[in-house]
């Protein structure tokens, strides 16, 4: 069903009207009629006749015909009710203000949980409970106690917390910031973020989509609509709170570092989702998305008219990573010809502090002329002789004909005061620092660089799940969640792992025997279920050269692990081939998040995982060109490349062993977590050795 009607209803009715100044059921009463909406209101009170002008209904029936849009106003314990009395008339979109529902504890989501099952059987798609409303003001539609109705705008916006999105309007009312609709979702038991998100994405009038998100229903589905709207209109969302994968206790190195909110960092990262990390940031993108082009490339210019914010602009930009556009040798004789002879005509172009409107609109279209520049930031200080207001109506009548974006960054308070809100009106952002000016041409520039990125396409290696099925069945058929470390491998050779060579020993004469076998020196690992960080219990001896250092470490294991571990089951110990492949330890794990799925990580591996925590994550499954990115993003890549001297690792296996791992984990649900640590990788052309592995499982 389209939500069209929430947004744009030909009549709206009003459950719970009240006559009373200060309660809700007033003002969205108020609201409604003081926005100007042009549709029928039918206010609904059984103890009242008439309110504000407006005739009362007793109940909805006697209406006589159906509204397009309902709003309830009860207490909770009468919602369900006026819901079944919603049903009886068709009605199909309704707003339930009312809080009272599993906010409270369990009465409520008892409650709640009811007037979800009437909403499903009877067809109707809801907004709330306990939310403050709905607004869109290109239909003068104000359904909300949360402010007065914004002007139109490009800017759809969606908030979990209704008293922020009341903070969010007046901030926007008090700046002139134009929305397309905003939805306050509450308790979202039925309508939800996605919901909202794949309206908003076939909204002609929404240029972006912005929002405050405590969680994500359906993490999988969220991505997948989210990327295929990021492609047409940016996303902009401020997330607080964490995964619920960060408040447990995980066994795998993977799993204790994915905590916090990882999982919604790396699943923005894939929908092309632009992070903010307050208000004002939110406020500073998105104005520039809804009212300027996208920048064809990250060339920028700086026009301004002191030196000090030309610098710190400067400064930003080169920091970002953004390129101080080169003009051209015309623009720069063309700026020189007109242009004091105390002015710089290089960038930052320096009109100097005595530049009139005219010197900074001549400059303005010159530089916006330079091929070699895609996009300008205009600083301006107020001086003495400074026309702010002229300035600005300059600025917005060249940069409507010229096709590139524009920032402007007017410096001060009362002086420039009559120029910022020529710019406003004119669509030009007006930042308060050079720097979150930059900044947020450095986010345009980032959205753009993922919108041109290659079709994902992801890889599927021949491999062996017969064999992985038949680990796995019969450990979750036993109940054992925990695979071993033998097993582990079995598992990880099935999907093209090379490990090394290793058998388990029951007694030091048999652990000495198959050292013999494999040749010195050998590693033994303690071999237990129960016991998945063998080296902090003394369960790994590494480089024994003798029979008798081999029995001696086994009886070692054998007598002081279980005094260490006494509800450990000890199966034997592992006697395993050391491997002499020189080269860098790295880590390739996953962590299933409760919400996104499968979260695959690297990082640098044996100790040095936990204590550098310079890892990345990214959802899988994995493209080889996101497999790539994952090791790129480490402080520690440039190791791996090889610095001063020494020879680098073989990068395309790290990334081949994590698109691997990718498909392993996406194919077996059944994994929970998993690390191959150490993954010993060397020099271009040798084979890369997987140390050791652990896997655990969960039942689906």
């Amino acid at each position: 069903m389209s939500l069209q009607t929430f947004f744009n209803p030909k009549s709206v009715a009003i459950i719970g009207a009240s006559r009373q100044k200060g309660k809700v059921g007033y003002e969205i009463l108020i609201n409604l009629i003081a926005g100007g909406y042009a549709g029928k209101i039918y206010p609904v009170n059984p103890k009242a006749d008439e309110i504000e002008g407006l005739k009362v209904y007793p109940d909805l029936p006697s209406i006589g015909e159906t509204p397009d849009l309902v709003v309830i106003i009860v207490p909770a314990q009468f919602v369900p009710g006026m819901l079944e009395e919603c049903a009886k008339v068709h009605v199909k979109s309704v707003i339930i203000i009312t809080a009272g529902f599993k906010e409270v504890g369990p009465e409520g989501k008892k409650l709640e949980e009811e007037i979800v099952r009437i909403a499903k059987r009877s067809g109707i798609r809801f907004v709330g409970p306990n939310c403050l409303g709905l607004i869109s003001p290109s239909h003068k539609l104000n359904a909300c106690f949360g402010g007065d109705l914004p002007v139109p705008g490009g800017i759809a916006y969606i908030s979990q917390s209704g008293a922020l999105l009341a903070a969010i309007l007046d901030t926007a009312n008090a700046n002139g910031i134009g929305f397309s609709s905003l939805v306050s979702i509450g308790n979202k038991a039925d309508v939800d973020e996605l919901d909202l998100v794949e309206a908003f994405g076939s909204q002609r009038e929404t240029k972006v989509i912005a929002g405050y998100l405590e969680n994500i229903k359906d993490g999988n589905a969220f991505v997948r609509e989210a990327e295929q709207i990021s492609q047409k209109k940016p996303i902009l969302l401020m997330k607080s709170g964490s995964t619920a994968a960060g408040a447990k206790a995980a066994s795998s190195h993977t799993g204790s570092l994915a905590g916090g909110d990882v999982a919604y960092e790396s699943a923005f990262k894939r929908a092309g989702v632009i992070r903010c990390e307050s208000i004002k940031q939110q406020f500073d993108f998105a104005q520039a998305f809804s009212n300027q082009p996208l920048p064809k490339g990250q060339n920028v210019v700086v026009i301004t008219n002191a030196g000090g914010p030309g610098i710190m602009a400067a400064d930003a930009i080169e920091q970002r990573g953004l390129t101080f556009a080169k003009l051209t040798e015309e623009t720069k004789k063309k700026l020189a010809e007109k242009l004091p002879a105390a002015a710089n005509v290089h960038n930052p172009v320096d009109v100097l502090g005595d530049a009139l409107a005219d010197r900074y609109e001549f400059a303005f279209d010159v530089v916006l002329d330079d091929p070699n520049v895609d996009a300008a930031v205009v600083l301006l200080t107020p001086q003495a002789m400074t026309q702010s207001k002229e300035t600005a109506e300059a600025l917005v009548k060249i940069a409507k004909k010229k096709g590139k974006p524009v920032l402007a960054c007017f410096l001060g308070a009362a002086k420039v005061e009559p120029g910022i809100q020529v710019l406003r009106k004119g669509g030009i952002p007006q930042y308060d620092s050079p720097e979150s000016a930059v900044e947020t041409l450095n986010v345009m520039c980032e959205y753009v660089r993922w919108k041109a990125r290659p079709k994902r396409v992801v890889r599927l290696f021949s491999v062996n799940r017969r064999k992985v099925e038949s680990i796995v069945e019969r450990h979750l058929r036993q109940g054992l969640l925990d695979i071993g470390e033998a097993e582990a491998k079995d598992i990880i050779e099935a999907y093209g792992f090379a490990t090394p060579r290793g058998s388990i020993a029951t007694t030091a004469e048999q652990a000495a025997s198959i050292a013999q076998q494999l040749g010195y020196p050998v590693v033994l690992k303690i071999w237990s279920p129960d016991i998945l960080h063998k080296s902090d219990v003394g369960g790994v001896k590494v480089g024994l050269k003798s029979d008798q250092e081999v029995k001696d470490a086994f009886d070692l294991m054998m007598y002081r692990i279980p005094k260490k571990k006494p509800e450990a089951k000890i199966l034997g110990v592992l006697v395993q081939e050391m491997v002499r492949t020189s080269g860098k330890e790295v880590i390739l794990g996953m962590h299933r998040d409760p919400q996104f799925g499968p979260l695959m990580m690297f990082g640098m591996g044996g100790i040095l995982v936990e204590v550098l925590k310079d890892v990345s994550f990214y959802l899988a499954p994995l493209t080889g060109e996101e497999a790539k990115q994952m090791l790129m993003t480490t402080k520690t890549y440039q190791i791996l490349k090889g610095v001063r001297g020494q020879e680098g690792v073989d990068i395309e296996a790290i990334a081949e062993g994590l698109q691997r791992v990718s498909q392993l984990v996406t194919e077996f649900p059944e994994i929970k977590e998993m690390d191959i640590n150490p993954y010993v990788v060397g020099a271009p052309g040798t084979t890369s050795i997987a140390v050791d592995a652990r896997i655990s499982l969960e039942k689906k």
